[in-house]
Protein backbone atom coordinates (compact mmCIF):
# COMPACT_ATOMS: atom_id res chain seq x y z
CA UNK A 1 0.00 0.00 0.00
CA UNK A 2 1.55 3.25 -1.07
CA UNK A 3 1.99 6.26 1.71
CA UNK A 4 -0.49 8.28 -0.60
CA UNK A 5 -3.30 5.83 -0.04
CA UNK A 6 -2.43 4.89 4.20
CA UNK A 7 -2.66 9.20 4.37
CA UNK A 8 -6.14 9.66 3.89
CA UNK A 9 -7.72 11.46 6.44
CA UNK A 10 -10.49 10.62 8.33
CA UNK A 11 -14.17 11.29 7.29
CA UNK A 12 -14.19 12.52 10.89
CA UNK A 13 -11.70 15.46 10.59
CA UNK A 14 -13.20 18.78 11.24
CA UNK A 15 -14.75 21.18 9.21
CA UNK A 16 -13.93 24.58 10.48
CA UNK A 17 -10.52 24.39 9.03
CA UNK A 18 -12.28 24.93 5.51
CA UNK A 19 -11.54 28.31 5.51
CA UNK A 20 -8.04 28.30 7.33
CA UNK A 21 -5.21 29.75 5.24
CA UNK A 22 -1.60 28.39 5.99
CA UNK A 23 1.72 31.06 6.52
CA UNK A 24 4.05 29.61 4.28
CA UNK A 25 7.66 30.32 5.12
CA UNK A 26 8.14 32.95 2.29
CA UNK A 27 4.84 34.64 3.33
CA UNK A 28 2.33 33.13 0.58
CA UNK A 29 -0.67 32.35 1.27
CA UNK A 30 -2.27 28.24 0.37
CA UNK A 31 -5.12 26.87 1.15
CA UNK A 32 -5.06 24.28 4.25
CA UNK A 33 -4.85 20.41 3.25
CA UNK A 34 -4.98 17.88 6.40
CA UNK A 35 -3.08 15.11 3.77
CA UNK A 36 -0.07 17.12 3.59
CA UNK A 37 -0.24 16.42 7.77
CA UNK A 38 -1.37 12.74 7.25
CA UNK A 39 1.07 11.85 4.58
CA UNK A 40 4.52 13.93 6.85
CA UNK A 41 3.19 11.26 10.12
CA UNK A 42 3.35 8.14 7.64
CA UNK A 43 6.88 8.76 6.56
CA UNK A 44 7.82 9.29 10.33
CA UNK A 45 6.02 6.48 11.02
CA UNK A 46 7.57 4.15 8.57
CA UNK A 47 11.12 5.78 8.72
CA UNK A 48 10.89 4.15 11.89
CA UNK A 49 9.31 0.25 11.27
CA UNK A 50 9.82 0.23 7.34
CA UNK A 51 8.23 0.04 4.41
CA UNK A 52 7.33 -3.05 4.86
CA UNK A 53 4.85 -1.91 7.56
CA UNK A 54 2.84 0.05 4.95
CA UNK A 55 -0.09 -2.06 5.22
CA UNK A 56 -0.28 -1.73 9.36
CA UNK A 57 -4.06 -1.07 10.04
CA UNK A 58 -1.94 0.05 13.96
CA UNK A 59 0.28 2.62 11.81
CA UNK A 60 -3.31 3.90 9.57
CA UNK A 61 -5.19 4.23 12.72
CA UNK A 62 -2.34 6.27 14.42
CA UNK A 63 -1.72 8.54 11.62
CA UNK A 64 -5.65 8.77 11.50
CA UNK A 65 -5.87 9.91 15.26
CA UNK A 66 -2.41 12.19 15.39
CA UNK A 67 -3.70 14.15 12.35
CA UNK A 68 -7.40 14.27 14.36
CA UNK A 69 -5.48 15.75 17.39
CA UNK A 70 -3.80 18.22 15.13
CA UNK A 71 -6.53 19.75 13.71
CA UNK A 72 -8.75 19.88 16.78
CA UNK A 73 -6.02 21.76 18.19
CA UNK A 74 -6.23 24.60 15.27
CA UNK A 75 -9.47 24.66 15.11
CA UNK A 76 -9.65 25.36 18.69
CA UNK A 77 -7.55 28.51 18.22
CA UNK A 78 -8.73 29.63 15.03
CA UNK A 79 -12.48 28.49 16.03
CA UNK A 80 -14.04 31.18 12.75
CA UNK A 81 -11.33 30.47 10.37
CA UNK A 82 -7.98 32.55 9.85
CA UNK A 83 -4.68 32.23 9.28
CA UNK A 84 -1.81 30.19 10.76
CA UNK A 85 1.67 29.41 10.25
CA UNK A 86 3.36 25.90 8.78
CA UNK A 87 5.79 25.71 11.74
CA UNK A 88 2.72 26.45 14.17
CA UNK A 89 1.19 23.37 12.29
CA UNK A 90 4.21 21.26 12.57
CA UNK A 91 4.73 22.24 16.45
CA UNK A 92 1.15 20.69 16.51
CA UNK A 93 2.03 17.74 15.12
CA UNK A 94 5.70 16.81 17.20
CA UNK A 95 3.34 17.69 20.36
CA UNK A 96 0.77 15.06 19.22
CA UNK A 97 2.78 12.26 18.40
CA UNK A 98 4.74 13.07 22.04
CA UNK A 99 0.94 12.66 23.48
CA UNK A 100 0.33 9.43 21.73
CA UNK A 101 3.75 8.20 23.35
CA UNK A 102 5.03 7.52 19.95
CA UNK A 103 8.78 8.77 21.25
CA UNK A 104 10.44 6.99 18.71
CA UNK A 105 8.27 8.28 15.96
CA UNK A 106 8.49 12.47 17.41
CA UNK A 107 12.36 12.05 16.65
CA UNK A 108 11.84 10.78 13.43
CA UNK A 109 9.83 13.68 12.65
CA UNK A 110 12.00 16.25 14.71
CA UNK A 111 14.62 14.52 12.41
CA UNK A 112 12.58 14.99 9.47
CA UNK A 113 11.84 18.86 9.60
CA UNK A 114 15.51 19.77 10.38
CA UNK A 115 16.75 17.91 7.25
CA UNK A 116 14.05 19.78 5.12
CA UNK A 117 15.20 23.05 7.69
CA UNK A 118 18.97 22.48 5.83
CA UNK A 119 17.82 22.15 2.26
CA UNK A 120 16.29 25.08 2.37
CA UNK A 121 19.14 26.93 3.85
CA UNK A 122 21.30 25.25 1.04
CA UNK A 123 19.11 26.35 -1.82
CA UNK A 124 18.28 29.76 -0.12
CA UNK A 125 19.66 32.95 -2.06
CA UNK A 126 23.52 34.16 -1.51
CA UNK A 127 22.49 36.94 -2.44
CA UNK A 128 19.32 37.89 -3.84
CA UNK A 129 18.65 40.51 -6.97
CA UNK A 130 16.91 43.82 -6.08
CA UNK A 131 14.08 43.55 -8.89
CA UNK A 132 14.43 40.22 -11.07
CA UNK A 133 13.07 37.05 -10.04
CA UNK A 134 13.35 33.45 -11.29
CA UNK A 135 10.50 30.85 -11.42
CA UNK A 136 11.69 27.28 -10.17
CA UNK A 137 10.75 23.98 -11.11
CA UNK A 138 7.69 23.63 -9.36
CA UNK A 139 6.17 26.75 -10.19
CA UNK A 140 7.24 28.98 -7.08
CA UNK A 141 8.82 32.36 -7.95
CA UNK A 142 11.82 33.45 -5.82
CA UNK A 143 14.87 36.45 -6.52
CA UNK A 144 17.72 35.54 -9.05
CA UNK A 145 20.04 34.28 -6.99
CA UNK A 146 22.78 36.96 -8.25
CA UNK A 147 25.06 35.57 -5.43
CA UNK A 148 25.32 32.26 -7.33
CA UNK A 149 25.91 33.40 -10.23
CA UNK A 150 28.95 35.11 -8.75
CA UNK A 151 29.82 32.07 -7.22
CA UNK A 152 29.46 30.27 -10.16
CA UNK A 153 31.70 32.49 -12.37
CA UNK A 154 33.79 32.55 -9.72
CA UNK A 155 34.68 28.71 -10.09
CA UNK A 156 34.45 28.92 -13.03
CA UNK A 157 37.66 31.01 -13.74
CA UNK A 158 40.13 29.89 -11.22
CA UNK A 159 43.27 29.38 -11.91
CA UNK A 160 42.35 31.15 -15.80
CA UNK A 161 44.15 34.61 -16.59
CA UNK A 162 42.14 37.61 -18.67
CA UNK A 163 38.60 36.11 -17.44
CA UNK A 164 36.54 39.69 -16.29
CA UNK A 165 33.74 37.74 -13.91
CA UNK A 166 32.42 40.65 -13.12
CA UNK A 167 31.79 42.03 -16.79
CA UNK A 168 30.79 38.24 -17.39
CA UNK A 169 27.55 38.28 -14.81
CA UNK A 170 26.37 41.73 -16.26
CA UNK A 171 26.46 40.46 -19.33
CA UNK A 172 24.24 37.72 -18.50
CA UNK A 173 21.91 39.85 -16.42
CA UNK A 174 21.13 42.14 -19.58
CA UNK A 175 20.05 38.59 -20.92
CA UNK A 176 17.72 37.67 -18.06
CA UNK A 177 13.86 38.98 -17.91
CA UNK A 178 11.85 38.73 -14.84
CA UNK A 179 10.58 35.59 -14.18
CA UNK A 180 12.72 33.54 -16.33
CA UNK A 181 13.18 30.04 -15.80
CA UNK A 182 15.54 29.39 -12.97
CA UNK A 183 17.40 26.79 -15.32
CA UNK A 184 18.07 29.24 -17.98
CA UNK A 185 19.87 31.69 -16.10
CA UNK A 186 23.24 29.46 -16.13
CA UNK A 187 22.64 29.14 -19.92
CA UNK A 188 22.03 32.69 -19.94
CA UNK A 189 25.74 32.66 -18.16
CA UNK A 190 27.03 29.88 -20.66
CA UNK A 191 26.05 31.88 -23.78
CA UNK A 192 27.57 35.06 -22.53
CA UNK A 193 30.89 33.16 -21.88
CA UNK A 194 31.16 31.94 -25.28
CA UNK A 195 30.63 34.99 -27.14
CA UNK A 196 34.00 36.12 -25.59
CA UNK A 197 36.25 33.12 -26.72
CA UNK A 198 37.33 34.76 -30.03
CA UNK A 199 38.42 37.46 -27.68
CA UNK A 200 39.99 35.52 -24.88
CA UNK A 201 40.84 31.70 -25.40
CA UNK A 202 40.59 31.14 -21.31
CA UNK A 203 36.75 31.71 -22.30
CA UNK A 204 36.98 28.19 -23.63
CA UNK A 205 37.75 27.08 -20.54
CA UNK A 206 35.54 28.69 -18.81
CA UNK A 207 32.53 27.98 -20.85
CA UNK A 208 33.31 24.29 -20.21
CA UNK A 209 33.06 24.69 -16.82
CA UNK A 210 30.05 26.49 -16.73
CA UNK A 211 28.52 24.08 -19.32
CA UNK A 212 30.07 21.11 -16.73
CA UNK A 213 27.86 22.74 -13.86
CA UNK A 214 24.67 22.67 -15.75
CA UNK A 215 25.39 18.85 -16.17
CA UNK A 216 25.51 18.21 -12.81
CA UNK A 217 22.56 19.92 -11.81
CA UNK A 218 20.74 17.76 -14.84
CA UNK A 219 21.90 14.40 -13.67
CA UNK A 220 21.68 15.28 -9.99
CA UNK A 221 17.75 15.82 -11.05
CA UNK A 222 17.73 13.12 -13.08
CA UNK A 223 19.47 10.69 -10.93
CA UNK A 224 18.20 11.32 -7.74
CA UNK A 225 21.26 12.41 -6.55
CA UNK A 226 22.42 15.31 -3.83
CA UNK A 227 22.36 18.66 -5.55
CA UNK A 228 24.54 20.00 -3.08
CA UNK A 229 27.61 18.14 -3.73
CA UNK A 230 30.35 18.90 -5.77
CA UNK A 231 31.34 16.63 -8.64
CA UNK A 232 34.44 14.97 -6.72
CA UNK A 233 31.99 13.45 -3.75
CA UNK A 234 29.06 12.81 -6.49
CA UNK A 235 31.09 11.29 -9.39
CA UNK A 236 31.59 7.24 -6.89
CA UNK A 237 27.37 7.32 -6.67
CA UNK A 238 26.88 8.82 -10.12
CA UNK A 239 28.08 6.01 -11.47
CA UNK A 240 26.05 3.13 -9.43
CA UNK A 241 23.14 5.16 -9.52
CA UNK A 242 23.62 5.67 -13.63
CA UNK A 243 24.39 1.67 -14.21
CA UNK A 244 21.54 0.57 -12.33
CA UNK A 245 19.03 3.34 -14.03
CA UNK A 246 20.36 2.50 -17.37
CA UNK A 247 20.10 -1.09 -16.90
CA UNK A 248 16.39 -0.12 -15.65
CA UNK A 249 15.60 2.37 -18.58
CA UNK A 250 16.99 -0.56 -21.25
CA UNK A 251 20.09 1.81 -21.83
CA UNK A 252 22.37 -0.52 -20.97
CA UNK A 253 23.64 -4.21 -21.14
CA UNK A 254 22.40 -5.88 -18.06
CA UNK A 255 26.00 -7.37 -17.78
CA UNK A 256 27.54 -3.87 -16.63
CA UNK A 257 25.63 -4.91 -13.31
CA UNK A 258 28.60 -7.38 -12.68
CA UNK A 259 31.31 -4.75 -12.37
CA UNK A 260 32.70 -3.93 -8.82
CA UNK A 261 30.97 -0.47 -8.96
CA UNK A 262 32.58 0.87 -6.01
CA UNK A 263 36.11 0.41 -7.14
CA UNK A 264 35.26 1.79 -10.31
CA UNK A 265 34.16 4.19 -8.86
CA UNK A 266 36.77 4.81 -6.70
CA UNK A 267 39.19 5.23 -9.72
CA UNK A 268 37.06 7.83 -11.55
CA UNK A 269 39.34 11.33 -11.74
CA UNK A 270 36.62 14.20 -11.79
CA UNK A 271 39.83 16.19 -12.06
CA UNK A 272 40.00 15.49 -15.78
CA UNK A 273 36.96 17.28 -16.66
CA UNK A 274 38.37 20.40 -16.55
CA UNK A 275 40.66 19.16 -19.74
CA UNK A 276 37.60 19.91 -22.05
CA UNK A 277 37.31 22.79 -24.07
CA UNK A 278 33.93 24.28 -24.51
CA UNK A 279 33.60 22.59 -28.46
CA UNK A 280 34.73 19.42 -26.79
CA UNK A 281 32.33 19.00 -24.00
CA UNK A 282 29.20 20.34 -25.95
CA UNK A 283 29.90 17.74 -28.66
CA UNK A 284 29.16 15.60 -25.51
CA UNK A 285 26.57 17.36 -24.32
CA UNK A 286 24.35 17.37 -27.33
CA UNK A 287 25.25 13.80 -29.27
CA UNK A 288 27.13 11.03 -27.16
CA UNK A 289 25.85 11.62 -23.19
CA UNK A 290 23.12 8.59 -22.69
CA UNK A 291 19.94 10.44 -21.78
CA UNK A 292 15.99 9.37 -20.72
CA UNK A 293 13.42 11.74 -22.06
CA UNK A 294 15.86 14.50 -22.70
CA UNK A 295 17.69 14.76 -19.52
CA UNK A 296 21.10 13.25 -19.71
CA UNK A 297 21.93 10.48 -17.24
CA UNK A 298 25.92 10.98 -17.59
CA UNK A 299 28.54 12.99 -16.23
CA UNK A 300 32.05 13.06 -18.45
CA UNK A 301 34.20 10.78 -16.21
CA UNK A 302 31.11 8.45 -15.85
CA UNK A 303 30.66 8.75 -19.41
CA UNK A 304 34.49 7.33 -20.37
CA UNK A 305 33.66 4.31 -17.57
CA UNK A 306 30.89 3.43 -19.12
CA UNK A 307 32.92 3.11 -22.67
CA UNK A 308 35.45 1.36 -21.02
CA UNK A 309 33.36 -1.12 -18.95
CA UNK A 310 31.61 -2.33 -21.91
CA UNK A 311 34.92 -2.93 -23.89
CA UNK A 312 36.21 -4.90 -20.86
CA UNK A 313 33.34 -6.97 -20.66
CA UNK A 314 34.51 -9.91 -21.94
CA UNK A 315 38.14 -9.19 -20.41
CA UNK A 316 39.58 -12.04 -18.07
CA UNK A 317 39.27 -9.50 -15.40
CA UNK A 318 36.72 -7.33 -16.49
CA UNK A 319 37.31 -4.49 -13.46
CA UNK A 320 41.07 -4.14 -14.18
CA UNK A 321 40.54 -3.79 -17.44
CA UNK A 322 38.04 -1.25 -17.46
CA UNK A 323 40.32 0.98 -15.08
CA UNK A 324 43.24 0.35 -17.70
CA UNK A 325 40.85 1.61 -20.71
CA UNK A 326 39.08 4.18 -18.66
CA UNK A 327 42.57 5.75 -17.87
CA UNK A 328 43.53 5.98 -21.31
CA UNK A 329 40.47 7.74 -22.72
CA UNK A 330 39.96 9.96 -20.38
CA UNK A 331 43.58 11.22 -20.11
CA UNK A 332 42.80 12.10 -24.00
CA UNK A 333 45.83 9.98 -24.88
CA UNK A 334 43.61 7.64 -27.27
CA UNK A 335 40.21 7.82 -28.13
CA UNK A 336 38.03 5.55 -29.23
CA UNK A 337 35.33 6.11 -32.57
CA UNK A 338 31.89 7.15 -32.63
CA UNK A 339 30.27 3.68 -32.54
CA UNK A 340 32.39 2.79 -29.51
CA UNK A 341 31.62 5.84 -27.62
CA UNK A 342 28.01 5.28 -29.08
CA UNK A 343 27.49 1.83 -28.09
CA UNK A 344 29.71 0.51 -25.84
CA UNK A 345 28.24 -0.87 -22.48
CA UNK A 346 24.61 -0.48 -24.29
CA UNK A 347 22.28 -3.35 -25.28
CA UNK A 348 23.59 -2.65 -28.93
CA UNK A 349 27.15 -2.86 -28.95
CA UNK A 350 27.86 -2.53 -31.98
CA UNK A 351 31.58 -0.92 -31.74
CA UNK A 352 33.22 -0.39 -35.71
CA UNK A 353 33.17 2.30 -37.45
CA UNK A 354 33.43 0.67 -41.12
CA UNK A 355 31.93 -2.19 -43.30
CA UNK A 356 32.65 -3.24 -46.23
CA UNK A 357 29.23 -5.20 -47.39
CA UNK A 358 29.06 -7.12 -50.83
CA UNK A 359 25.54 -6.87 -53.18
CA UNK A 360 24.25 -10.64 -54.38
CA UNK A 361 23.50 -10.09 -58.06
CA UNK A 362 18.87 -10.50 -57.88
CA UNK A 363 16.83 -8.63 -56.43
CA UNK A 364 16.44 -9.96 -52.67
CA UNK A 365 20.00 -9.12 -52.77
CA UNK A 366 19.91 -5.96 -53.73
CA UNK A 367 17.30 -4.64 -51.53
CA UNK A 368 18.60 -6.87 -48.61
CA UNK A 369 22.00 -4.89 -48.80
CA UNK A 370 19.92 -1.60 -48.79
CA UNK A 371 18.08 -3.04 -45.22
CA UNK A 372 21.32 -3.97 -43.51
CA UNK A 373 23.83 -0.55 -44.74
CA UNK A 374 20.26 1.66 -43.05
CA UNK A 375 20.81 -0.32 -40.10
CA UNK A 376 24.51 -0.61 -40.18
CA UNK A 377 24.14 3.76 -40.57
CA UNK A 378 21.99 4.00 -37.84
CA UNK A 379 23.87 2.72 -35.06
CA UNK A 380 26.70 4.91 -36.48
CA UNK A 381 28.03 2.47 -38.63
CA UNK A 382 30.11 3.66 -41.91
CA UNK A 383 29.57 1.72 -45.20
CA UNK A 384 31.13 0.92 -48.58
CA UNK A 385 29.55 -1.41 -50.64
CA UNK A 386 30.49 -3.15 -53.61
CA UNK A 387 28.74 -5.18 -56.48
CA UNK A 388 29.05 -7.05 -59.40
CA UNK A 389 28.75 -5.84 -62.96
CA UNK A 390 29.87 -7.46 -65.76
CA UNK A 391 32.53 -9.24 -63.90
CA UNK A 392 33.94 -5.80 -62.19
CA UNK A 393 33.74 -5.20 -58.70
CA UNK A 394 32.80 -1.41 -58.17
CA UNK A 395 33.14 -0.09 -54.08
CA UNK A 396 30.52 2.43 -54.57
CA UNK A 397 26.93 3.03 -53.04
CA UNK A 398 25.17 3.45 -55.78
CA UNK A 399 25.67 -0.17 -56.89
CA UNK A 400 22.61 -0.89 -55.48
CA UNK A 401 19.97 1.76 -57.06
CA UNK A 402 22.01 0.88 -60.66
CA UNK A 403 21.48 -2.83 -60.43
CA UNK A 404 17.95 -2.77 -58.90
CA UNK A 405 16.99 -0.44 -61.97
CA UNK A 406 18.24 -2.84 -64.62
CA UNK A 407 16.69 -6.00 -63.06
CA UNK A 408 13.65 -4.07 -62.77
CA UNK A 409 14.20 -3.21 -66.74
CA UNK A 410 15.51 -6.76 -67.50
Amino acid sequence: MSTAILAEPGQSASTSTASLQVIKRNGALVGFDVSKISVAVTKAFLAVEGDEAAGSARIHDSVEQVTHQVMQAISRRLKAGGKVHIEDIQDQVELALMRAEEQKVARAYVLYREAHAQERASLAPVEAHPTLTVKKANGEVAPLDLGLMKVQVERASQELEGIDGESLVEGALRNLYDGIAEEEVLSALIMTARGRIEQEPDYSAVTARLLLEQLRLETAAALSLPLSLPLAEIYPQALSTFIEQGIHYELLDEAMAAFDLERLGAALKPERDHQFGFLGLQTLYDRYFLNWKGDRLELPQVFFMRVSMGLALQEDDPNARAIEFYDLLSSFDYMASTPTLFNSGTRHSQLSSCYLTTVQDDLEGIYGAIRDNAMLSKWAGGWVTTGRQSGLWAPTSRVPTAAARVWCHS
